[in-house]
């Protein structure tokens, strides 16, 4: 399994690298605010304009790269996050870095949604063994970026970002010299595609459902390191603890409870849980035991619910996998995007209490959402759509991380492209 070809350790050293992008800014979020003079709704718009131009990318990801091909996406969203990320080291306003923290979303949009279909094609040991590296790279990367942004946040709140394009920069050379062509895919996909797949029920209530839990859980990522008052490297080793817990869970824990349980109990059960753990923190905020325990704590029900409503959603839609995530993550990243702003805001315009238990109440509202949908997420642990339909390769989401793969469209694409692979090379034998 991890005697493979150079392009793919080229491809999923930059996966690590892009995963980290995640919690990597949360240890400096104080600091940024305090050295740039900013409110603290100011700072949290990093992940606004970053959240939002992701989006909004979901819609174009598919369309790019079944026009130029998957190499060619691959490397400019490496491009784009290698110059990006060193305009937002070097910026000396907020508005600079917020503004370069979108074009570096934009790049992370591109990479990932070719990533795992390039590391697919060029692994050696198949499908099995490819989907066990990018885990690897996933759960790497979630764990280890907090505690890389706290540790270079020590030095200076421009560290994380300058470390990020310098590494992005060694996997981007990596990834020109060492990984070969890619074929254009046989059709294009179109820009519009995924907005007319939201006229299916089924996708429609994900979307709404992960809209309102990705508000609860940006809220608690985006906000809650401002009233912990620790130091950047505190603050890394908080959030990589709760890394560990979501890499876990997402690529454990999620396919273990679903197989025991089914999806839907488990979603409403993460779910509610997530919604207490977000009360606990709206009754305390200012207790910075109780706020470290519960964020941590969160990276449980985080890791569960990102994985096992992305892979529902692979097998509820009865359009094609990759345009039901852009539509899905579409979605569900406005409302990441919008909650980390509007916790700073209500903070100023009431008090620290609010923003929290808006969120566990968001949290309970997407659980709600979800039950509505009960049936068709029974029939998705069956393998069927929610027209009744059997999926073909519906068992393999489960094999297949889902923290940001399918959020972002590589995982469906990856796995739609080895099924036709699998077709034509049984169409031959026959």
């Amino acid at each position: 399994m991890f005697k493979q070809p150079k392009a793919v350790y080229a491809v999923a050293f930059a996966c690590v690298v892009s995963f980290m992008g995640i919690g990597l800014v949360d240890p400096i979020l104080p600091a940024i605010s305090e050295q740039l003079d900013a409110t603290p709704s100011q700072v949290t718009l990093l992940f606004t304009s970053y959240l939002v131009v992701t989006a909004v990318a979901m819609l174009i990801t598919n369309a790019v790269s079944s026009r130029i091909g998957a190499k060619k996406t691959l490397i400019a969203g490496l491009a784009l996050i290698v110059v990006f990320a060193a305009l937002a080291g070097s910026a000396g306003s907020i508005d600079g870095i917020v503004g370069f923290r979108a074009g570096w979303g934009l790049g992370n949009a591109l990479f990932i949604a070719t990533s795992l279909a390039v590391i697919v094609a060029s692994a050696s040991g198949g499908f099995a063994g490819a989907i066990i590296l990018y885990e690897t790279a996933l759960g790497v990367g979630i764990a280890v970026g907090p505690l890389l942004g706290g540790l270079l946040g020590e030095i200076s709140w421009r560290g994380p970002f300058f470390g990020v394009s310098v590494l992005m920069l060694i996997a981007l050379v990596a990834t020109v010299l060492f990984l070969p062509a890619t074929p254009r895919p046989d059709h294009h996909t179109s820009v519009l595609a995924p907005i007319k797949a939201l006229r299916h029920r089924g996708l429609l209530i994900m979307g709404l459902a992960a809209l309102f839990y990705n508000w609860a859980f940006f809220t608690m990522l985006g906000y809650a390191p401002f009233p912990m008052k620790l130091s950047a490297i505190q603050l890394g080793l908080v959030f990589f603890g709760w890394g560990i817990l979501v890499a876990i869970f997402a690529v454990f824990g999620a396919p273990a409870l679903q197989r025991r349980f089914g999806t839907a109990p488990t979603l409403y059960a993460a779910l509610g849980l997530f919604a207490i753990d977000l009360a606990v923190i709206a009754a305390w905020p200012t207790n910075r035991t109780v706020l470290i325990c519960a964020v941590i704590a969160a990276g449980i029900m985080i890791g569960i619910n990102n994985t096992l409503t992305t892979q529902a959603v692979m097998v509820i839609s009865p359009v094609e996998r990759p345009v039901a995530s852009a539509a899905y993550g579409f979605v569900r990243f406005i409302g990441g995007g919008l909650a980390p702003f509007a916790a700073g805001k209500l903070v100023e315009h009431f008090n620290l209490h609010v923003p929290f238990a808006i969120a566990a109440g968001s949290a309970v509202l997407a659980a709600l959402l979800l039950s509505t949908a009960h049936r068709t997420l029974a029939d998705a642990d069956r393998g069927l759509d929610e027209d009744g339909e059997k999926v073909a390769g519906a068992d393999a989401p489960a094999q297949i991380a889902g923290e940001v793969a399918d959020e972002f469209g590589g995982a469906a694409g990856a796995l739609d492209d080895y099924e036709r692979e699998q077709e034509r090379d049984d169409d031959l034998v026959r």
